[in-house]
């Protein structure tokens, strides 16, 4: 009876003991992964989370002598200041403006592209079509800014076009809706091409034989893309929609800057420019860093909300 006991013990022991083996195995297996994932880490904890501490200066009234902990508390001192000020809405509404048109006209378009590559034949068509379209992400905006600049100006090369029609220059970065009209078309001529990488990876797990059965049951181009290739895409493009969503309230500065007049300054003062001019140019640090606060709430309750809405049509990102 003891024999058996013990035999019986054994054998309900065994298949842990399996499990506990296979999981040392793999934890073996993937040790050279999770060094070479030790970099990313890193990047992470030093570049991302450290900084997070700093957010603390908000509270208080920041100066160098002090230094960050030993700087008075002030509590919500720099956010009562920073929100009497008439000029703090005016940019908060310019950032959401300026974002929200930004996402909604410029987001489908590297779908779009990632759709017409994908049904591009030839190849050499489609290697030149891809380098010419992924070019620009790789050219920083002052540059991008430079030719927006040369091209619209006054004595650019489009009212040297138009001026036999028009006769009188017309000042496209000088009036809001154009300026507007520029900003927006020159961000997605930017970021089309590179943020359509991530739809045509998605593409390519879609299995060819679904496109072979429409194709033999009379199903066209446009049914094909309607009926197949855009619920293949879904789940990426709700992904990509939380996180772009999630920096709503973060516009370029470098493109916003760059671009950036007096004319259009009601329109085109965001919070990335307030936050160089008033905390670096000015050494205000707690009330840009109480405004970097604000931006970062109004992104997480952005995301948390979008993400609630995706999970009610089983789309969400968690």
């Amino acid at each position: 009876m003891r024999l058996d006991t013990a035999e019986e013990t054994a054998g309900r022991r065994t298949p842990l003991q399996l499990e506990r083996k296979v999981d040392r195995k793999r934890l073996k297996q993937n040790i050279p992964y999770f060094l070479m994932f030790l970099p990313v880490i890193a990047y992470f904890a030093v570049f991302k989370y450290a900084p997070m501490g700093g957010l603390v200066i908000a509270f208080k009234d920041y100066n160098f002598a002090d230094g960050v902990f030993g700087s008075p508390w002030v509590g919500f001192g720099q956010f009562e200041t920073l929100f009497s000020n008439p000029q703090t809405l005016q940019i908060i509404r310019n950032t959401f403006v300026l974002s929200v048109l930004s996402l909604l006209i410029g987001f489908p378009f590297p779908i779009i592209l990632a759709i017409l590559l994908n049904e591009a034949r030839r190849m050499w068509f489609k290697r030149w079509i891809q380098t010419f379209v992924y070019l620009p992400h790789f050219l920083s905006w002052v540059i991008v800014s430079g030719m927006v600049i040369t091209i619209f100006a006054t004595e650019g090369v489009v009212n040297d076009l138009l001026a036999p029609w028009l006769g009188e220059p017309i000042a496209f970065l000088y009036e809001q809706g154009s300026w507007l009209t520029i900003f927006i078309g020159s961000g997605i001529w930017k970021g089309a091409g590179w943020g359509a990488i991530i739809y045509l990876a998605a593409l390519s797990s879609i299995d060819p034989s679904l496109y072979e059965s429409a194709s033999i049951d009379g199903a066209n181009k446009f049914r094909q893309i309607a009926h197949i290739t855009l619920p293949g895409l879904a789940p990426t493009i709700v992904i990509v929609f939380i996180l772009s969503v999630g920096n709503v309230m973060e516009v370029g500065f470098d493109q916003v800057y760059t671009l950036q007049n007096s004319a259009v300054f009601s329109m085109s003062e965001v919070i990335s420019t307030y936050t160089y001019k008033i905390g670096l140019q000015r050494l205000q640090f707690s009330l840009t860093a109480a405004m970097g606060f604000f931006e970062s709430i109004i992104g997480l309750i952005l995301v948390l909300m979008t993400n609630a809405v995706a999970r009610r049509f089983g789309q969400g990102l968690w």
